[in-house]
Protein backbone atom coordinates (compact mmCIF):
# COMPACT_ATOMS: atom_id res chain seq x y z
CA UNK A 1 0.00 0.00 0.00
CA UNK A 2 1.48 3.60 -0.90
CA UNK A 3 2.78 5.85 2.15
CA UNK A 4 0.73 8.82 2.49
CA UNK A 5 2.64 11.76 0.56
CA UNK A 6 4.50 14.12 3.31
CA UNK A 7 2.42 16.89 4.57
CA UNK A 8 5.50 19.52 3.30
CA UNK A 9 4.85 17.75 -0.44
CA UNK A 10 1.02 17.67 -0.27
CA UNK A 11 -0.71 19.01 -3.33
CA UNK A 12 -3.26 21.72 -2.89
CA UNK A 13 -5.83 19.15 -3.83
CA UNK A 14 -4.72 16.77 -1.48
CA UNK A 15 -4.50 19.68 1.69
CA UNK A 16 -8.50 20.73 0.51
CA UNK A 17 -9.42 17.37 0.90
CA UNK A 18 -7.73 16.96 4.11
CA UNK A 19 -9.83 19.45 5.52
CA UNK A 20 -13.04 18.54 3.80
CA UNK A 21 -12.16 14.64 5.23
CA UNK A 22 -12.05 16.09 8.72
CA UNK A 23 -15.18 18.31 8.23
CA UNK A 24 -16.74 15.29 7.43
CA UNK A 25 -15.31 12.94 10.20
CA UNK A 26 -16.12 15.35 12.89
CA UNK A 27 -19.80 15.24 11.75
CA UNK A 28 -20.13 18.63 10.33
CA UNK A 29 -21.43 16.94 7.10
CA UNK A 30 -23.71 13.69 7.56
CA UNK A 31 -23.44 10.51 5.57
CA UNK A 32 -25.96 10.93 2.87
CA UNK A 33 -26.38 15.03 3.27
CA UNK A 34 -25.45 17.24 0.25
CA UNK A 35 -22.13 18.84 0.90
CA UNK A 36 -22.62 22.74 1.02
CA UNK A 37 -22.57 25.05 -3.16
CA UNK A 38 -19.18 25.31 -4.20
CA UNK A 39 -19.56 29.22 -3.91
CA UNK A 40 -20.12 28.25 -0.21
CA UNK A 41 -17.37 25.20 0.42
CA UNK A 42 -14.42 27.65 -1.51
CA UNK A 43 -15.50 30.97 1.18
CA UNK A 44 -15.24 28.55 3.93
CA UNK A 45 -11.76 27.07 3.22
CA UNK A 46 -10.34 29.71 1.25
CA UNK A 47 -9.51 27.92 -2.00
CA UNK A 48 -10.13 28.45 -5.48
CA UNK A 49 -12.72 26.46 -7.24
CA UNK A 50 -10.46 24.58 -9.41
CA UNK A 51 -8.59 23.06 -6.68
CA UNK A 52 -11.49 22.77 -4.82
CA UNK A 53 -13.37 20.19 -7.39
CA UNK A 54 -9.93 18.57 -8.04
CA UNK A 55 -10.49 18.06 -3.94
CA UNK A 56 -13.60 16.48 -4.44
CA UNK A 57 -12.45 14.31 -7.22
CA UNK A 58 -9.58 13.18 -4.88
CA UNK A 59 -12.39 12.10 -2.25
CA UNK A 60 -14.90 10.50 -4.56
CA UNK A 61 -11.51 8.01 -5.70
CA UNK A 62 -11.05 7.15 -1.98
CA UNK A 63 -14.58 6.93 -1.14
CA UNK A 64 -15.66 9.49 0.79
CA UNK A 65 -18.21 11.16 -1.39
CA UNK A 66 -20.45 10.71 -4.45
CA UNK A 67 -20.80 13.47 -7.10
CA UNK A 68 -23.74 13.50 -8.73
CA UNK A 69 -24.22 15.41 -12.12
CA UNK A 70 -26.75 17.67 -12.16
CA UNK A 71 -27.66 17.07 -8.27
CA UNK A 72 -24.86 17.74 -6.29
CA UNK A 73 -21.81 16.25 -4.03
CA UNK A 74 -23.28 13.63 -1.54
CA UNK A 75 -21.13 12.55 1.63
CA UNK A 76 -21.40 8.41 1.75
CA UNK A 77 -21.16 6.70 4.47
CA UNK A 78 -17.91 5.22 5.54
CA UNK A 79 -14.89 5.00 7.85
CA UNK A 80 -12.90 8.32 6.20
CA UNK A 81 -11.33 9.63 9.01
CA UNK A 82 -9.84 6.38 10.17
CA UNK A 83 -8.22 5.75 7.29
CA UNK A 84 -4.82 7.40 6.45
CA UNK A 85 -4.77 10.53 3.91
CA UNK A 86 -3.74 8.83 1.09
CA UNK A 87 -0.99 9.20 -1.54
CA UNK A 88 -1.00 11.53 -4.46
CA UNK A 89 -3.10 10.69 -7.16
CA UNK A 90 -1.21 12.39 -9.55
CA UNK A 91 -0.72 16.25 -11.03
CA UNK A 92 -3.19 18.71 -10.82
CA UNK A 93 -5.29 18.34 -13.77
CA UNK A 94 -5.73 21.92 -14.14
CA UNK A 95 -2.06 22.61 -13.56
CA UNK A 96 -1.48 19.87 -16.15
CA UNK A 97 -3.36 21.68 -18.70
CA UNK A 98 -1.80 25.43 -17.67
CA UNK A 99 1.99 23.37 -18.18
CA UNK A 100 0.62 22.25 -21.33
CA UNK A 101 -0.16 25.56 -22.83
CA UNK A 102 2.64 27.34 -21.97
CA UNK A 103 5.07 24.51 -23.70
CA UNK A 104 3.19 23.73 -26.32
CA UNK A 105 2.24 27.39 -27.27
CA UNK A 106 5.98 27.77 -27.43
CA UNK A 107 7.04 24.43 -29.21
CA UNK A 108 4.41 24.50 -32.21
CA UNK A 109 6.37 28.16 -33.80
CA UNK A 110 8.99 25.41 -34.17
CA UNK A 111 6.50 23.06 -35.71
CA UNK A 112 5.08 25.99 -37.65
CA UNK A 113 9.10 26.43 -38.56
CA UNK A 114 9.78 22.65 -40.01
CA UNK A 115 6.00 21.58 -40.90
CA UNK A 116 6.12 19.56 -43.89
CA UNK A 117 3.35 18.30 -46.52
CA UNK A 118 4.01 14.51 -45.17
CA UNK A 119 3.36 16.11 -41.21
CA UNK A 120 0.11 17.92 -42.91
CA UNK A 121 -1.08 14.84 -43.85
CA UNK A 122 -0.46 13.05 -40.83
CA UNK A 123 -2.12 15.75 -38.77
CA UNK A 124 -4.98 15.49 -40.87
CA UNK A 125 -4.96 11.70 -40.48
CA UNK A 126 -5.14 11.77 -36.99
CA UNK A 127 -8.49 13.96 -37.25
CA UNK A 128 -9.82 11.91 -39.57
CA UNK A 129 -9.56 8.79 -37.12
CA UNK A 130 -11.02 10.76 -33.74
CA UNK A 131 -14.09 11.57 -35.89
CA UNK A 132 -13.98 8.00 -37.44
CA UNK A 133 -13.96 6.87 -33.57
CA UNK A 134 -16.42 9.24 -32.09
CA UNK A 135 -18.90 8.18 -34.86
CA UNK A 136 -18.56 4.71 -33.70
CA UNK A 137 -19.19 5.45 -30.15
CA UNK A 138 -15.06 5.42 -29.01
CA UNK A 139 -13.40 7.70 -27.44
CA UNK A 140 -10.80 9.27 -29.25
CA UNK A 141 -7.52 9.21 -26.95
CA UNK A 142 -5.06 7.36 -28.97
CA UNK A 143 -5.10 9.67 -31.66
CA UNK A 144 -5.39 12.47 -29.68
CA UNK A 145 -2.27 11.87 -28.59
CA UNK A 146 -0.37 11.15 -31.81
CA UNK A 147 -1.68 14.52 -32.90
CA UNK A 148 0.16 16.21 -29.85
CA UNK A 149 3.23 13.83 -30.65
CA UNK A 150 3.39 14.80 -33.94
CA UNK A 151 3.36 18.54 -33.50
CA UNK A 152 6.03 18.07 -31.02
CA UNK A 153 8.17 16.25 -32.86
CA UNK A 154 7.61 18.79 -35.66
CA UNK A 155 9.43 21.16 -33.73
CA UNK A 156 12.91 19.14 -34.03
CA UNK A 157 13.69 19.11 -30.63
CA UNK A 158 13.61 16.27 -28.79
CA UNK A 159 13.41 17.03 -25.00
CA UNK A 160 9.76 18.84 -25.67
CA UNK A 161 8.97 15.71 -26.87
CA UNK A 162 10.03 14.03 -24.48
CA UNK A 163 8.16 17.04 -22.07
CA UNK A 164 4.94 17.51 -24.07
CA UNK A 165 4.63 13.60 -24.28
CA UNK A 166 4.76 13.42 -20.57
CA UNK A 167 2.62 15.73 -19.98
CA UNK A 168 0.24 14.28 -22.03
CA UNK A 169 0.60 11.12 -20.44
CA UNK A 170 -0.23 12.50 -17.38
CA UNK A 171 -4.21 12.57 -18.10
CA UNK A 172 -3.77 8.70 -17.16
CA UNK A 173 -2.76 9.48 -13.62
CA UNK A 174 -6.19 8.35 -11.17
CA UNK A 175 -6.87 12.00 -10.44
CA UNK A 176 -7.19 12.99 -14.34
CA UNK A 177 -8.23 9.82 -15.64
CA UNK A 178 -11.48 10.41 -12.62
CA UNK A 179 -12.28 13.59 -13.67
CA UNK A 180 -12.38 12.71 -17.87
CA UNK A 181 -15.37 10.13 -16.24
CA UNK A 182 -17.58 13.15 -15.47
CA UNK A 183 -16.53 15.26 -18.22
CA UNK A 184 -15.56 13.57 -21.37
CA UNK A 185 -18.80 12.77 -23.83
CA UNK A 186 -19.28 12.82 -27.42
CA UNK A 187 -20.07 16.55 -27.21
CA UNK A 188 -16.71 17.56 -25.63
CA UNK A 189 -14.94 15.76 -28.05
CA UNK A 190 -16.55 17.39 -31.24
CA UNK A 191 -15.78 20.75 -29.56
CA UNK A 192 -12.08 19.19 -29.07
CA UNK A 193 -11.93 17.77 -32.76
CA UNK A 194 -12.64 21.02 -34.15
CA UNK A 195 -10.49 23.16 -32.02
CA UNK A 196 -7.43 20.23 -33.83
CA UNK A 197 -8.81 21.33 -36.94
CA UNK A 198 -8.16 25.08 -36.30
CA UNK A 199 -4.63 24.33 -34.97
CA UNK A 200 -3.70 22.17 -38.30
CA UNK A 201 -4.82 25.08 -40.46
CA UNK A 202 -2.90 27.49 -38.71
CA UNK A 203 -0.10 25.18 -38.81
CA UNK A 204 -0.14 23.89 -42.19
CA UNK A 205 -0.41 27.89 -43.60
CA UNK A 206 2.76 28.95 -41.36
CA UNK A 207 0.64 31.06 -39.26
CA UNK A 208 2.97 31.34 -36.21
CA UNK A 209 0.67 33.90 -34.15
CA UNK A 210 -2.41 31.60 -35.44
CA UNK A 211 -1.13 28.65 -34.12
CA UNK A 212 -0.28 29.41 -30.92
CA UNK A 213 -3.77 31.19 -30.40
CA UNK A 214 -4.92 28.01 -31.50
CA UNK A 215 -3.14 25.27 -29.18
CA UNK A 216 -3.74 27.51 -25.88
CA UNK A 217 -7.13 28.80 -26.52
CA UNK A 218 -7.74 24.46 -26.99
CA UNK A 219 -5.72 23.50 -24.23
CA UNK A 220 -7.77 26.26 -22.02
CA UNK A 221 -11.49 25.19 -23.31
CA UNK A 222 -10.08 21.67 -22.49
CA UNK A 223 -9.43 22.78 -18.87
CA UNK A 224 -12.57 24.70 -18.01
CA UNK A 225 -14.41 21.46 -20.12
CA UNK A 226 -12.70 19.44 -17.20
CA UNK A 227 -13.84 21.28 -14.47
CA UNK A 228 -16.88 22.81 -15.50
CA UNK A 229 -18.45 19.42 -15.82
CA UNK A 230 -18.60 19.38 -11.67
CA UNK A 231 -20.90 22.47 -11.86
CA UNK A 232 -24.76 21.55 -11.16
CA UNK A 233 -26.97 21.71 -14.30
CA UNK A 234 -29.09 24.62 -14.68
CA UNK A 235 -32.78 24.37 -14.94
CA UNK A 236 -33.95 24.54 -17.86
CA UNK A 237 -36.44 27.52 -19.06
CA UNK A 238 -40.35 27.32 -18.40
CA UNK A 239 -42.09 25.80 -20.91
CA UNK A 240 -39.01 24.07 -22.51
CA UNK A 241 -37.86 20.46 -21.78
CA UNK A 242 -34.56 19.76 -20.70
CA UNK A 243 -32.01 19.08 -23.50
CA UNK A 244 -30.80 15.48 -23.79
CA UNK A 245 -27.32 14.96 -22.80
CA UNK A 246 -24.58 14.12 -24.96
CA UNK A 247 -23.71 10.49 -25.07
CA UNK A 248 -21.09 9.44 -22.49
CA UNK A 249 -17.99 7.88 -23.82
CA UNK A 250 -15.82 5.65 -21.57
CA UNK A 251 -12.72 7.53 -21.05
CA UNK A 252 -9.25 15.44 -24.39
CA UNK A 253 -6.99 17.22 -25.09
Amino acid sequence: MASPTPSADRKPYQKIADQLREFIFQGDFKPGARLPPERDLTQLLGVSRPSLREALIALEIEGGVEIKMGSGVYVRALTLGQQPAAATLGESPSELMQARALIEGEAIILACMHGKKSDYRYLQACIDAMRASLAGGLPPLEDDRKFHHRLAKMSGNGALVRIITALFDERHNPISAHLSKHSENSSTWDAAVSEHEAILRAVASKDVLGAQTSMREHLRRSESRWLQALEPEKSPPPGKAGSKRARSLPVQA
